[in-house]
């Protein structure tokens, strides 16, 4: 995307003129070690750190994609060449295909999780509906068939380039395409803790939220799923070393939960399961919508919903425009405040902000013995020991062609690395934080606060010991100024002495930007999911839940938009 080419730009222009500087030359003119002595310079000067790590994955992504790696998807799938699940009905309409006018009772802005659900209710009430998605259908047969790193562009918005702007900066990619973010996550289907419940029940108003009321929300959604316990026989290595970890240290540990019942480990999850075996809402809730009625137009971005009088009228999108009295805003908790601000109804002082990210840190493990960690399942084990402190660990490996941890070092010393990849187990840990993001017409803002720094340092110490419990050799920090360690005293030294400036952070679950609440002071959507001071817009996506849901947060998502869904139904046949 243009943005992303702009910024590479920029920093390959920069990376150019510190050559330059440096030794005369421009950087393509110069022999491989006097290059790497020019990158080694420029990583010790305020600045040049970051300046090169702006640059390092997605040249490790290009690299990968002309190398052996982006070949590897048969390889590392020993069960891709089965015959995988059927791609189900739906009723896909182009945008340039869609009339000019046209009429619908519904309109639900965004395919995934919580427009999947919602546009299913309102069509099963006997609503006509019409889904609009920015992005295109995909098929497990472009899955099987493409690159790993060539999906990756595809399946995500800015190219899996979205950050949120801060100190450190966190990466936040989004999917894009029908099914939403649900075609590209692990799988991995926790239930709402119930602790979080009674917090979004007692503070923030949400009589939905009540234990009692949401448990058979999440029954129906893992029924959607068909969300079970994912088997052992291809969790893979990786996941295997973390339950040796766990069970030398004594704690917690199990196979994910995850609606993924033919998953053959091939470890795609994140660019499209070549088998359909993940469940994302493209194989259930969507082509549930399609059976009771509904229409999903694709390639529609959308515009502005439009109002008269206080009243949801109609939605624009591409020079088109839909007559409806109702429209779901469930584009996600990036781009629901943004849809909302540009159609004038972005007035509540709660629209785009309150945004909580999840962040995660990841570190990897070498071993003595090849683990070759993108054979089994991408997000296999879940460690809960200290999940009551706010840190939930999980076994993440990367699909070949992709790293789910960034390895150290410029030159040899990064080749040296890479070349011994095979030898790797990575773990990631996501903290549950303050929601002190900002999300604006051209940016997402992101303060990492005090307390969610410690929890950070704590989770990548439990790494540690979880990887030396397993019989790792040494740890790969993600430090810059101490990338190795090799017991866990030298590893808490390193957190010790480490920046926060340091932390390479991604995140994957942003919640909270349009949250629900029973005050309308705090709250722009209210405990049902209409958007205050407007009627009949709805919202049900990500952007409604009032905090970090402190896992992973499909599960949740999907039941706040059942419940949204099934009261805008009733309301519509009032």
């Amino acid at each position: 995307p243009r943005p992303v080419r702009l910024g590479l730009g920029v920093a390959g222009g920069g990376l150019d003129l510190a050559a330059r500087l440096l030794s005369g030359k421009s950087l393509a003119r110069l022999d491989p070690a006097t290059r790497e002595a020019v990158c080694t310079a420029l990583a010790a000067r305020p600045g040049g750190r970051a300046l090169l790590d702006a640059v390092k994955m997605p040249l490790l992504l290009a690299a990968a994609a002309g190398g052996a790696a982006s070949a590897a998807p048969a390889d590392a799938a020993p069960a891709a060449a089965s015959p995988p699940a059927p791609e189900p009905e739906l009723t896909c309409v182009a945008v340039d295909d869609w009339p000019r006018r046209s009429r619908a009772d519904a309109v639900v802005i965004g395919s995934g999780a919580g427009g999947a659900m919602a546009a299913r209710e309102l069509a099963r009430a006997g609503l006509s509906v019409v889904v609009l998605e920015e992005g295109r259908r995909f098929t497990a047969a472009e899955f099987r068939d493409r690159p790993a790193a060539d999906r990756f562009v595809d399946l995500y918005r800015d190219g899996g380039a979205t950050f949120a702007l801060g100190t450190p900066p966190v990466l936040l990619p989004q999917g894009r395409g029908v099914g939403g973010t649900t075609l590209v996550n692990s799988g991995t289907c926790y239930r709402t803790p119930e602790r979080v419940l009674r917090r979004w029940r007692d503070v923030h108003g949400l009589a939905l939220a009540d234990p009692a009321r949401f448990g058979p929300l999440l029954d129906e959604v893992e029924r959607t799923l068909r969300v079970a316990p994912q088997p052992t026989d291809v969790l893979g290595r990786n996941g295997e070393l973390v339950l040796a970890g766990a069970a030398a240290l004594g704690w917690k540990a199990a196979p994910m939960r995850r609606n993924a019942p033919g998953c053959a480990g091939s470890c795609q999850c994140v660019v499209g399961c070549p088998r359909n075996a993940k469940n994302g809402v493209h194989l259930n809730a969507l082509p549930q919508a399609c059976a009771a009625g509904a229409v999903v137009v694709t390639g529609a971005r959308v515009e502005r919903i439009v109002t008269a009088r206080g009243r949801a009228v109609g939605v624009r999108f591409r020079g088109r425009l839909i007559a409806a009295p109702l429209v779901v805003a469930a584009a996600g908790a990036l781009e629901t405040p943004r849809l909302l601000s540009r159609s004038g109804l972005g007035g509540h002082p709660g629209i785009g902000r309150g945004l909580a990210v999840h962040p995660a840190v990841s570190l990897a493990g070498r071993f003595g013995e090849p683990v070759i960690a993108w054979r089994g399942v991408l997000q296999s084990v879940g460690v809960e020991q200290l999940h009551d402190d706010g840190v939930l660990i999980e076994a993440t490996a990367g699909p070949p062609g992709l790293v789910s941890f960034v390895p150290p070092g410029i030159g040899r010393e990064l080749h040296a690395e890479l070349a011994s990849a095979d030898r790797l187990a990575t773990v990631g840990a996501m903290i549950a934080d303050q929601p002190s993001g900002r999300v604006s017409a051209r940016t997402v803002r992101y303060r990492l606060a005090d307390s969610d720094a410690d929890r950070l340092r704590l989770a990548i110490v439990a790494i540690g010991e979880l990887l030396f419990a397993a019989g790792a050799e040494a740890v790969l920090t993600g430090l810059a100024h101490r990338p190795h360690a090799h017991s866990v005293g030298e590893l808490r030294d390193a957190v010790a002495t480490a920046d926060t400036r340091q932390l390479h952070l991604a995140a994957f679950h942003p919640t909270g930007s349009a949250r629900m609440g029973a005050d309308p002071q705090r709250a722009p959507v209210d405990p049902d999911g209409r958007l205050r001071g407007v009627h009949g817009v709805w919202v049900a996506d990500a952007s409604t839940l009032p905090g970090c849901p402190e896992v992973n947060p499909q599960v949740s998502i999907m039941a706040v938009a059942l419940a949204a869904g099934r009261a805008a139904a009733a309301e519509a046949g009032r």
